[in-house]
């Protein structure tokens, strides 16, 4: 299974530079193209409708049908929608490569099920984080490239590129090895878990930590654009920083208890916000974007103790379940942020510190303790896919 998972990290670490050469710049493209700013929340938050509106369904199928067809699917449906929206020539067409694109985040449930079952003597939190940190390494490289790019040549070229580099990445995805279908024990054909308070309890957690975290993410582009005045090889060197920082904290934050390490990711978007509301100066935003890699560690940790919940042989349904309910923080944050964004700019990063230091209190009461390790995850039969 390791020439699985390093496979895995070279798909993820080429999407990774590709996707971070447009991603974060969205925002500003979607102005050039005629939105203003509330619009550009809709449009956002519309864009994180179609992120978080496919994951229970592709997470049964995982379970059904093996993760290998689910995950090849989404890296095939990304390179589709990549150049629709590098061929797009109006702000229409290029919303919908966009929101097509946004359906490809049906992937995380069925690779995190895929890391889980492949993670050897791994925890689950260690094998997931260092996944992720594989993507977010190629992050460190896109918004560089990105940035010089795009102020060069400008923004639509980013995503030819990107393109160009999916790809790539889809090959390499290709020849991932298919995974058994896990057969559900009969003590596992109840879908019991979902009727119990800690679980629900746990995922509302999820859910006010992932809204309070993204709210001071989705404008923060115009925002040092327009109120600070950055180039875009600069707001390109800050969401390196912030890619680099989610390799470290990844790493560092994995090594911890995932509980410990979900409340330690939350602290650190939290001093982000804080920075970008009342700090002004390069070096201060270098620090926030650096630790604003804490907001996909801590989602990352915030997942993987959702094993501690439900039976293993539910663990994809569970997984998209809980990315679903979570997700709607990126439906709901960038239309709040939109918003605040018209009356005051700062306001976002304000309320989103005071919302992030409320959040620490709930997830440090709801999340759950830590009772399997790796060596005691339940056994069941298999057939191959």
């Amino acid at each position: 299974m390791i020439r699985d998972l390093i496979l895995l990290a070279v798909a993820l670490f080429t999407w990774g530079v590709a996707e971070s050469m447009f991603l974060f710049f969205q925002p500003i493209y979607l102005k050039e193209l005629g939105a203003d700013p509330i619009r550009i929340g809709v449009i956002l938050g519309g864009f994180g409708l179609m992120m978080m509106s496919s994951h229970i369904p592709a997470g049964y199928l995982a379970d059904r049908v093996g993760r290998k067809p689910v995950i090849v699917s989404a890296w095939v449906m990304g390179l589709v929608t990549a150049w629709i929206m590098a061929l797009a020539n109006s702000l229409p067409v290029f919303i919908i490569g966009m929101f097509l694109y946004g359906l490809t985040m049906f992937v995380i449930s069925p690779l995190n099920s895929y890391v889980t079952a492949a993670r050897g003597k791994l925890s689950v939190g260690r094998a997931i984080t260092l996944i992720s940190a594989s993507y977010n390494l190629g992050a460190v490289i896109g918004p560089l490239l990105g940035g010089r790019v795009g102020e060069q040549f400008g923004l639509r070229q980013n995503y030819i590129f990107a393109g160009i580099l999916i790809m790539v990445s889809t090959l390499v995805v290709l020849f991932l090895r298919p995974q058994p279908v896990e057969r559900v024990s009969h003590a596992d054909t109840s879908n019991g878990w979902l009727r119990t308070s800690p679980y629900w309890y746990y995922v509302g957690a999820i859910f006010l930590a992932a809204f309070a975290m993204y709210l001071a993410q989705p404008l923060a582009p115009n925002f040092l654009a327009e109120q600070r005045s950055l180039s875009l090889e600069q707001i390109g060197l800050l969401y390196s920083a912030a890619s680099l920082g989610v390799v470290l904290l990844n790493l560092i934050l994995g090594s911890f208890p995932a509980r410990t390490g979900f409340l330690i990711g939350q602290a650190a978007v939290g001093v982000y916000a804080l920075i970008l509301w009342q700090a002004v100066g390069l070096p201060w935003y270098i620090l926030a974007f650096l630790l604003l890699g804490g907001y996909k560690a801590a989602r990352n940790l915030g997942i993987a103790q959702v094993r501690e919940l439900v039976p293993q042989a539910k663990i994809g349904f569970a997984y998209g379940l809980t990315e679903t309910v979570s997700g709607t923080a990126t439906v709901l944050a960038p239309l709040l942020a939109g918003y605040l964004y018209t009356q005051q700019p700062t306001w976002i990063f304000a309320l989103s510190a005071g919302l992030i230091g409320i959040s620490l209190l709930v997830s440090a009461r709801f999340s759950p303790a830590q009772q399997t390790t790796p060596d005691q995850i339940s056994s069941v039969s298999s057939t191959p896919t």
